[in-house]
């Protein structure tokens, strides 16, 4: 019999089940901090035009709103699933969906943007676009029955409203069980999650279809959701590690998490780089194939100067580099080098949304195409991505604060414990 047969479980107010205090005691800064570099650099987009600025802004917002989501449905298909092995780790994720709340706030500037802006991000909101682009006019009048101010905003709040309710029925159940020990909800929480799961793809897909795609509005796939969603799925993988590394660093978890989880999380993480590389081929080969003009024209911009060069990163550095190093039964062993690849795909990850979103920006008087705007382009890029990040993870760490870092009451908690890879 293994040691991990009979493990022994700490009772729930152990120590190791509460955010550690080095940790807590970065919300404040973390929230003031990146709320600061997240005006600067939104400021700093501007002196390279409006709607770089606002691009920039939005790239933030949808890398965070990717991996909110992202861990929405780590939760759900856990669930779904009757998982035990993650029960050590998905309050992690329990915390970071609930952001989409804040990030719903966040996404007021975009709100504002189509309200105020005439084209300033979404270039169908500009009345005088399909006649400055000679469009064919039936076409674009169907393009317009979808994209309006007022119903592009009615889709967002719908969007939000699904995250919001999902993760907040979700996580208020998981804290429920860890006060009353009633093991019901477990099974509540998996009679819903066939459906939520249903509400979740629907919301997702489109709205990477508003949000994302309609940056190009005479461009379309309808691959492109669940590009996105490949996308968050990894990224949600790669924070979980994260968060389960650096809580250890700090002294919670050490008994609980264990080189059994970090086998697993870096067995998803190598799984979902190869389903990310397959849906980005897929759809690249589908609209190579058809050489249709309205569907090449996406593609042919991202192949051009910098823009050409990113690519080739997405190519090689998300695709080729991690399958590699991740591919070893040893490297998924060791939580060091899980964290290390977890790092580094997060990074992959935000290039990956930003090649998707800034090549759409207003390019500069004179150029054939948006660029990158230089060093201040680049740099406002960063900070708008950073201070978002710090500001939600100041914010994450102040509800954790307020529970356990882990679901002390749930069931499966022993077995989750005592997991080990075959």
């Amino acid at each position: 019999m293994s040691e991990h047969d009979a493990p022994t479980v700490k009772t729930a107010d152990d120590p190791a089940f509460q955010l550690p205090a080095s940790l807590a005691a970065l919300s404040l800064p973390l929230c003031l901090g990146g709320l600061a570099a997240l005006v600067v650099g939104w400021a700093l987009g501007h002196t390279v035009n409006a709607s770089f600025g606002m691009a920039a802004y939005l790239t933030a917002l949808v890398y965070c709103v990717t991996l909110a989501v992202g861990s929405l449905f780590f939760v759900l298909i856990q669930h779904l699933c009757r998982a035990g092995w993650s029960v050590v780790v998905r309050r992690i994720a329990e915390l970071i969906m609930i952001m989409i709340i804040p990030l719903a706030v966040l996404f007021i500037p975009i709100i504002a943007s189509l309200l105020f802006g005439e084209g300033t991000l979404y270039r169908w909101d500009d009345p005088n676009y399909a006649v400055d682009n000679h469009l064919p006019m039936a076409a674009w009048a169907e393009k317009t029955r979808w994209l309006t101010p007022g119903w592009f905003t009615i889709r967002a709040i719908i969007y939000f409203a699904i995250w919001s309710a999902l993760a907040l029925y979700y996580y208020r159940g998981s804290v429920e069980q860890d006060q009353t020990g009633d093991k019901s909800v477990t099974d509540r929480l998996q009679y819903w999650s066939g459906p939520a799961v249903m509400l979740f793809c629907g919301a997702t897909s489109f709205a990477a279809f508003d949000w994302v795609m309609s940056l190009a509005p005479m461009w379309f796939s309808t691959m492109f959701g669940v590009y996105l969603f490949a996308g968050s799925v990894l990224a949600a993988h790669c924070l979980l590690a994260v968060g389960a590394y650096v809580l250890q660093e700090q002294g919670a978890l050490r008994d609980e998490v264990t080189i059994e989880h970090y086998h697993d999380l870096g067995k998803y993480m190598f799984g979902f780089v190869f389903f990310w590389t397959y849906i980005s081929f897929s759809q690249y080969l589908l609209i190579w194939y058809g050489n249709i003009p309205e569907e090449t024209e996406w593609f042919w911009h991202r192949q051009l100067g910098s823009w050409g060069a990113l690519a080739l990163i997405l190519i090689f550095f998300h695709w080729m580099l991690p399958f590699l190093g991740l591919l070893s039964r040893h490297v998924r062993r060791n939580p060091t080098l899980v964290f290390g690849w977890a790092v580094y795909l997060l990074l992959m990850h935000f290039i990956d949304v930003y090649w998707m979103i800034m090549p759409e920006a207003q390019p500069v008087e004179g150029a054939v195409y948006a660029s990158m705007g230089g060093v201040f382009g680049v740099v406002s890029s960063m900070l708008c991505a950073g201070g978002m990040l710090a500001l939600l993870t100041g914010l994450m760490l102040r509800v954790a604060q307020q529970t356990k870092v882990v679901a002390v009451q749930d069931p499966r908690l022993r077995e989750s414990i005592a997991f080990e890879n075959i």
